[in-house]
């Protein structure tokens, strides 16, 4: 015996829905874990609900695969029933998965498509009775109608896939299965099972068709993982990190040994902003702000939002200084924003804390606002202005 005609046989059936079979249970491990985890639950819960009935679907297949057993025909009909809706599912959710909360994804084509499975299901009983009272073959299915509607089932996926705007692996997947499907209509009602190579493509494909699933799976399950991750330790409006982990990365780069610098920015008249301008105007002007700090900060040190228009960044002051630093990002927002900062500073050689650093940083800061706006205050200068006048 060949490995073709192993291959084409009841145990390369069993071989291929094995397979499907593993893929299958940790998509439904990821769905409960994503189910359990996530605000979604509909969508979820479908995805849940799909992948068992897709198991079924690879256990009969198994069964109607061994033509020793004595089977009812019933077998072959509700397993062309479940491989059209299995596939309606199952695209259903991924792309509602992957299609964007603004581009609403219609339902009603896809509950009419399943409908009209079980419609199409009863046309071809009533038309052909007598075939539910006889034996089939394990590789002809007699039921055209459906098998026939499957196809046109996929036409309609792929045409629906337009105004989804999915990836490469989707429209890769959709290919698979209806090469596997064409292999399969094609051995049955044309060749009548008399080509084992195309036999053996209709049972591995689907191995394919299905690892192409389980990858967009995994790969939606690792940007909600991203996304959950960022949204914890980003603000949320200027991409910078919020306070509690920018007090991490400071805490970091104090703990590496090397010198340091807290710089504390406020932007000037940003409530006469919002008041004249408008939130949407202001917001933009914050990000502007923040974008500036963050470029300035980037291979140094970190940036972050301490609250409200306060922004801060945190850098190693071994190749750099500082108040060259602050000079820099002062002057980038005079010139390409609407608006100016004041700015303070503080170095690890005034703390070797970080939270009084961005104290000391904050009253630099606060002693630029008093003392003329659009400037730039060391924290020992402020420090020893004040005991000046004291």
């Amino acid at each position: 015996m060949t490995l073709t005609q192993w291959l084409s046989g009841p145990n390369g059936q069993l071989l291929s829905s094995s397979a499907v079979i593993v893929i299958l249970i940790l998509m439904l491990f990821m769905s409960v874990r994503l189910y359990v985890s996530y605000r979604n639950k509909r969508i979820y819960r479908l995805l849940i609900t799909a992948i068992p009935i897709i198991i079924i679907k690879q256990c009969l297949l198994v069964v109607l695969a061994y033509p020793g057993w004595s089977l009812s025909p019933f077998l072959h009909l509700a397993f062309t029933i479940l491989q059209i809706l299995s596939f309606i599912i199952i695209n259903f959710v991924f792309m509602k998965l992957y299609t964007h909360r603004t581009a609403q994804l219609k339902v009603i084509p896809f509950i009419i498509m399943s409908m009209m499975t079980f419609v199409i299901a009863g046309i071809q009983f009533a038309i052909m009775p007598n075939s539910m009272d006889t034996v089939v073959h394990a590789q002809a299915f007699t039921y055209p109608a459906l098998d026939f509607y499957g196809l046109i089932v996929i036409f309609m996926i792929m045409l629906d896939t337009r105004s989804a705007h999915m990836s490469s692996k989707y429209y890769a997947s959709l290919i698979v299965f209806f090469a596997s499907e064409l292999a399969r209509l094609s051995n049955a009602y044309v060749f009548h099972g008399s080509l084992n190579w195309l036999l053996t493509i209709s049972q591995l494909l689907p191995i394919v068709y299905y690892t192409l699933l389980f990858i967009l799976l995994f790969e939606w399950v690792i940007e909600r993982l991203m996304f959950t991750y960022q949204s914890s330790i980003m603000d949320g409006l200027t991409g910078l990190y919020n306070r509690r982990h920018f007090s991490s990365k400071a805490e970091q780069l104090l703990q590496s040994n090397k010198p340091m610098a807290i710089i504390f920015c406020d932007i000037d008249n940003f409530k006469k902003l919002n008041d004249t301008h408008g939130h949407h105007k202001a917001d933009g002007v914050l990000k502007q702000v923040s974008e500036i700090i963050k470029e300035e900060s980037s291979g140094i040190g970190s940036a972050g939002r301490y609250g409200g228009e306060e922004l801060l960044s945190c850098i190693s002051t071994e190749r750099v200084k500082p108040e060259i630093v602050a000079e820099s990002i002062r002057r980038r927002v005079e010139q390409e924003t609407m608006v100016t900062i004041s700015v303070g500073f503080s170095t690890s050689k005034e703390s070797k804390v970080v939270q009084e650093m961005i104290k000391q940083a904050d009253e630099a800061m606060y002693y630029s606002k008093t003392t003329g706006k659009n400037k730039v205050t060391p924290f020992k200068s402020s420090a020893a202005s004040k005991k000046s006048k004291a």
